[in-house]
């Protein structure tokens, strides 16, 4: 079963992380200095937040498959939209190595179809945020984003 992911940039990790305990009544799945997930049941969600992006606020919205089966289902209905899709095989991001597709909605929003592989023990394939860093969390620039660096 498909599960909602959202990902939101935050200025202040720690604050924003007691903010979701609170609000989730539960601890973190998955805890960094940067980054901080929650795999919720009910609601069926990954909910993420980070403090690498530039932009405060909604990085990107997504859907997360249980395989790659699921993968491929979400994949045939992104290409009936005649939408510009970025594929990603094996691409490290927010500790886990994951097959992605992103594409932009008619609002500018990045969506994300993912299936993770495996857990890696780095944010992406850095050992530490880099200065010349893209001003998104994990996704490559796509065409209804406003600013024009990429994620490599």
């Amino acid at each position: 079963m498909k599960k909602l992911h959202v990902h939101l940039a935050v200025e202040n990790l720690e604050q924003n992380i007691n903010f979701y305990i609170t609000l989730f009544g539960c601890q973190p799945t998955v805890q960094h200095d940067d980054y901080a997930k929650w795999m919720l049941d009910d609601p069926r969600v990954n909910f993420a937040i980070s403090n690498r992006s530039e932009k405060l606020g909604l990085d990107h919205l997504g859907i997360q498959a249980e395989n790659e089966t699921e993968l491929q289902a979400i994949k045939q209905q992104l290409d009936v939209t005649q939408v510009p899709i970025e594929a990603q095989e094996g691409a490290a991001c927010c500790y886990t190595r994951s097959d992605k597709y992103w594409v932009t909605d008619p609002q500018g929003i990045a969506w994300e179809s993912f299936h993770s592989l495996n857990e890696i023990p780095t944010f992406n394939d850095q050992k530490e945020k880099l200065d010349d860093e893209p001003p998104y969390a994990c996704r490559p620039v796509l065409d209804g984003d406003k600013q024009s660096s990429c994620c490599g």
